[in-house]
C-alpha cells in the first residue's frame, strides 16, 4: 500500500512540535499525498513537504469550503474577543466558558472546510486523516465536511457545555462516519467516557523517522552553546503549559550543589522563573526563545546528556518529548506521572524516573546525570514506546480507513 493520503493539519502554521514532524514523515512515506492546512503552513515544513512531492492546499477549494472557513475565522474572532472581555473571575463561570465553546465551533467549521476541500480534490486517495482534531463535535465535522475520516484526538482540554452538547447530539449519527484515534489508552478512556458511541482505536501518534542524532550534531550542539564536552547538560523543551510541573523543576534546581548546564527552549515561558534560575550558583542557563525549526531543535537535543520531562500526576497524554528522546537517541529524565509510561520505561538504562512532584527525587536524578550520563537509547527504543515507522503508520491509517468504509469492526 503506497497510495497517497489526505492529511489535514489545522496547526501546520505553528513552527516546531511533533505534530508537524508526523505530518512531514507521513507525507514522505506516501509521495503525492494531499496536505490541507486551513490556516497555512510554516515555511520550513512547506519546503520539506514540497520536496516530498506532497500537494499543499492552504486556501479553500470551492464555495462551500470558502464559506465554512470564513465562518470559522469569524467564530475564532468572537472567541478571542470574548476571552478578553470575560477574562476576569468576577464574571459568572458560564460566561467565562462561553468563548471556549465558540472555539469548539470555530474548530468544527475549519475541519469541515478542510474536508470539503479533500472531497473536491481527492483522487485515488487511500485515507483521510485529521492529524490534530478538535475534542468535540466529531459527527458534525463528518456531516458538514461531507466525508468519512479518521480523527486523531490528543487531549480533552475543553468539555462541551449545553449548547455545544446539543449540537453534538443532533449530529450524533455522523459519528458512524468517523474513527477516533487515541495516542494513549488514558486519552482513549477519557474520550470514551464522554463519547461512548464514538468508534475509536489506540495508536501512538509520533512516528520514528529513523533520523537519530549524528556525532556531528552532538559536537555542533555543544559548540552552538559553547559548552565543553565534559560538562553535564540537560534540556527542557516546549512551552510551559499547565500540565507541566515547572514548580518541581524550580525547587529541584535550587537544591543543586554541583554545576549543571540547562538549555531551555519553547513558548510560553515564565520570565520570572527563568531569571531565578539564571541567578542560581550551580545552574548555567542557556535560553532559546520561542518555537524553533527542526534543524535548530536537533542541535539542542544534540548538546544534551538528557532531556527532562516533568508533568503533574495523572497526565496521560502522549509526550512528544519522550518520543523525541527515543527517536533521536537522547537519554531521558521523566516523572512517573503516567503509570503506563513508567511501566514501559522500567529497567531501561537510558531512562531515569523520579516521583512526580518530588523536588528531591528530581535533584537526585540530575545528580546522576552530572556524575555519570546515562547510556543512549538503542534504535529499538521507539518500538518499546509503541512508536512505529512512518510507512507502518501510513499502512495502519489506510487499513483503519478501509474498515470505516466497509463498516468492519
Amino acid at each position: 500500500m503506497t497510495s497517497p493520503l489526505v492529511l489535514i493539519e489545522p496547526y501546520a502554521d505553528r513552527l516546531g512540535g511533533h505534530h508537524q514532524r508526523t505530518l512531514v514523515a507521513l507525507a514522505q512515506a506516501r509521495p503525492g499525498s494531499l496536505v490541507i492546512a486551513p490556516h497555512g503552513i510554516a515555511r520550513e515544513e512547506a519546503r520539506v513537504l514540497r520536496q516530498a512531492g506532497a500537494h499543499l492546499v492552504t486556501s479553500p477549494a470551492g464555495l462551500r469550503a470558502s464559506v465554512l472557513l470564513a465562518a470559522s475565522h469569524l467564530a475564532a474572532g468572537l472567541s478571542a474577543a470574548g476571552q478578553w472581555i470575560f477574562r476576569s473571575r468576577r464574571w459568572p463561570r458560564l460566561l467565562r466558558r462561553l468563548p471556549h465553546q465558540i472555539t469548539l465551533v470555530a474548530r468544527l467549521l475549519a475541519e469541515a472546510s478542510a474536508l470539503r476541500c479533500a472531497r473536491r480534490l481527492q483522487a485515488g486517495i487511500e485515507a483521510v486523516v485529521i492529524l490534530t482534531a478538535s475534542e468535540a463535535l466529531h459527527g458534525a465535522a463528518a456531516l458538514l465536511g461531507g466525508l468519512p475520516h479518521l480523527r486523531y484526538l490528543h487531549e480533552q482540554v475543553t468539555t462541551e457545555d449545553a449548547v455545544v452538547r446539543l449540537l453534538g447530539r443532533l449530529a450524533r449519527w455522523g459519528e458512524r462516519q468517523v474513527v477516533a484515534v487515541y495516542p494513549t489508552q488514558a486519552v482513549g478512556d477519557q474520550f470514551t467516557a464522554a463519547f461512548p458511541d464514538l468508534p475509536g482505536v489506540v495508536r501512538a501518534f509520533a512516528v520514528d523517522d529513523g533520523r537519530r542524532l549524528t556525532d556531528a550534531e552532538r559536537i555542533g550542539g555543544r559548540a552552538a552553546f559553547d559548552i565543553p564536552a565534559v560538562e553535564a547538560v540537560v534540556c527542557l523543551i516546549g512551552g510551559w503549559w499547565p500540565y507541566k510541573d515547572i514548580a518541581t523543576i524550580d525547587a529541584a534546581l535550587a537544591r543543586l550543589s554541583e554545576p549543571l548546564h540547562l538549555v531551555v527552549t519553547g513558548q510560553p515561558l515564565d520570565v520570572a522563573v527563568l531569571e531565578r534560575w539564571r541567578d542560581l550558583p550551580n545552574v548555567h542557563l542557556h535560553l532559546v526563545v520561542g518555537p524553533i525549526a527542526e534543524s535548530a531543535l536537533r542541535l539542542v537535543y544534540g548538546a544534551c546528556d538528557a532531556a527532562l520531562v516533568a508533568r503533574h500526576p495523572g497526565v496521560g497524554k502522549e509526550s512528544g518529548l519522550v518520543m523525541d528522546a527515543a527517536r533521536l537517541g537522547v537519554p531521558l529524565i521523566v516523572s512517573d506521572h503516567d503509570a503506563a509510561l513508567t511501566a514501559r520505561l522500567h529497567g531501561q538504562p537510558w531512562a531515569l524516573t523520579f516521583p512526580a512532584g518530588d523536588p528531591k527525587g528530581l535533584a537526585d536524578a540530575l545528580y546522576s546525570v552530572v556524575r555519570q550520563p546515562p547510556e543512549r537509547p538503542r534504535t529499538q527504543a521507539g518500538r518499546l514506546l509503541g512508536m512505529w515507522t512512518a510507512a507502518e503508520q501510513a499502512a495502519f491509517l489506510t487499513r483503519t480507513f478501509a474498515s470505516l468504509r466497509t463498516k468492519e469492526p
